[in-house]
Formats: C-alpha cells, structure tokens, sequence
C-alpha cells in the first residue's frame, strides 16, 4: 500500500509542476484575418460561419478556451492549432498564390461537403460550429464563387 500512495504521491508532484510548462499560444489578432476578408468577400452569414467554426484553428487568431491552461490539454489543442494552420491559415492568405488560393478553397469545400471539418473533437465542445445543412450549403456557394474569381486570375492552363 505505501508503494502505491507514494506512486500516488509522485503523480500528482509531477502534474502539479507540469501545470506551469505549456506551449506558446497563437497571439495573433483579428485585423491578420482582414486581407483574407477583403480579398474573399463573405456574406455576414458566411463570416458569421468562419468565425464559429474556423478561425480558432485556421488562423492566427485563436480564442483558447479556459481549460487551455491545463496540461497535458494544452498540448492537445496546440497540436490541433498548429495542424489546422499547416493545411490552411487565413492570416496568410495574402501570400498565397491565386492558384494556391483556388486549391485551399476546394479542398475547404470538399472537407465541408464531406462533414469533416470542424473536426468532431472540437465541435463536442464548441456546439455552435456544428455546421446544419444551410450552413454547410452557404459556404460551399461562397467558396465556388470566390474560387471563379481566381481561376480567371490564373489564366489558361
């Protein structure tokens, strides 16, 4: 019994101390989402969208909840942060190409269309990003029509 109270013991020293480690956070603000705003032009409904179900993890404006600030949680989530922002971060739109532009947009369209992003883990938590179909349907129609837009910046093929 004592080997297991001391286990015990030195359990709860090791999360104690873990508590005070933890990876950066993304600081970013808002205004980096502008060029992408300006250049992509949503409807409020559609930026309404974004902002709920996307943002957190596709830019540099991440709005980490309460329990970011425990760990091993804080590791998770960041590992999330930073995967979303390797396929796609809207606070760099403006260094993308239109060719890369059009390609993040379809892939956008095709994760939506097939209910994978957001991703379950972070809708659980967040009930307001989960997509209804009229959502789902007002993004894919924005992300068609903003990808036009760079086809014809790209030229012929």
């Amino acid at each position: 019994m004592k080997r297991i109270k001391k286990i015990g013991i030195l359990f709860l020293v090791v999360v104690g101390l873990a508590q005070f480690f933890g990876p950066a956070k993304n600081k970013g603000d808002i205004s980096s989402l502008e060029p992408f705003y300006k250049d992509t032009n949503p409807s409020t409904a559609v930026k309404t969208i974004l902002n709920q179900a996307c943002m957190d993890c596709h830019s540099e404006s991440t709005n980490y909840p309460w329990y970011s600030e425990i760990t091993p949680v804080n590791y998770w989530l960041d590992s999330h942060v930073k995967d979303g922002m390797k396929h796609l971060n809207l606070s760099l739109w403006d260094d993308y190409s239109a060719k890369k532009k059009d390609h993040k947009l379809e892939e956008l369209i095709e994760m939506v269309e097939a209910k994978e992003m957001p991703l379950p883990s972070y809708t659980w938590v967040h009930s307001e990003a989960k997509l209804s179909e009229e959502q789902i349907d007002l993004i894919i129609k924005w992300a068609e029509n903003v990808r036009l837009k760079y086809v014809l910046l790209e030229g012929p093929q």
